[in-house]
């Protein structure tokens, strides 16, 4: 009984090796490609304020809140991120950072304007991005799928055949910039508080590039 449960396992095994050489003889393997541009839609700043003690502190926190407030930035999209006490330091001996993000509605060049202050440390951008950003992923995904099994049915039509079960798929993340920088920020990222109130720059939304997705779906079907 053994002997024939043994020799039943391996003509199983047998026949299935056989089976997925036939299948892989009788495969087409493409690959599909898709795009998309999503405008962004919110941006991330890190901020720094700087004082000569904790009093002085105190107040250039509540001033820089009341301008983030007055520019449209709501209380719980302002975090806190740091705190620090430089002993040593012979001018801001106390600094503190923030973080806050803005949307398409925020007048970005005012809110610049009212930040150039000489207790602004530094402002930076953090993240450039669209809220909705996963959905498109997805939809590019399923397009980039869609793209794969239209080549494979015009290739094998070519040739008098047709798509058949899909054998196996394959992502493939080929480009995804979910943080960009706007143009006008290119030459000043790390640091655009000094050059905040330039005139004539426009720090709009309008003058940020579009985040660009790209996706490829490898992909093998049987060849009916």
């Amino acid at each position: 009984m053994k002997l024939k449960h043994f020799l039943l396992i391996g003509l199983v095994t047998f026949e299935s090796l056989i089976n997925a050489q036939e299948i892989k003889k009788n495969a087409i393997e493409v690959t599909g490609v898709a795009e998309m541009e999503v405008e962004p839609d919110e941006i991330i700043f890190n901020i720094g304020i700087k004082a000569d003690n904790k009093n002085q502190l105190a107040d250039n926190e509540k001033l820089l809140f009341e301008i983030l407030k007055n520019d449209g930035v709501k209380n719980e999209d302002i975090k806190f991120k740091s705190m620090y006490q430089n002993l040593y330091s012979k001018t801001a001996k106390f600094t503190k950072s923030f973080q806050f993000k803005v949307n398409a509605k925020t007048n970005v060049s005012k809110l610049f304007e009212d930040l150039n202050q000489k207790w602004v440390s530094n402002l930076n951008i953090a993240e450039i991005k669209n809220t909705k950003i996963a959905d498109f992923k997805k939809t590019v995904k399923i397009n980039a799928l869609k793209a794969a099994k239209e080549k494979a049915d015009y290739l094998l039509e070519s040739i008098g055949k047709k798509t058949g079960t899909p054998l196996e798929i394959t992502e493939i993340e080929d480009y995804t910039s979910d943080t960009v920088i706007p143009m006008a920020f290119r030459s000043k990222a790390a640091n655009v508080q000094l050059e905040a109130a330039d005139a004539g720059v426009d720090y709009s939304f309008d003058n940020i590039e579009n985040i660009k997705l790209k996706y490829s779906i490898k992909t093998r079907y049987e060849i009916l």
